[in-house]
């Protein structure tokens, strides 16, 4: 597989988000973004299929539909 280079313009803001979740996960930005990525082509399935996107308390039992435009 080929790899192609890009540059990316973040905000301040959304580069502390990025860095504070590298340091969480314990990864790169390269390896973070690529997660990300995958993470939102597989959102994007399901919802293209009918299902929704539901985040579930496992305390409370409240849960919130995350709605994607």
């Amino acid at each position: 597989m080929s790899k192609r280079t890009m540059t990316l313009n973040l905000t301040t803001r959304e580069m502390e988000v990025l860095t504070e979740l590298c340091q969480k996960k314990g990864l790169n930005k390269t390896a973070l973004i690529r997660q990300a990525l995958r993470l939102y082509q597989a959102v994007e399935l399901r919802l293209d299929n009918g299902d929704k996107l539901i985040f579930e308390n496992t305390q409370t039992d409240e849960k919130s539909e995350i709605l994607i435009l």
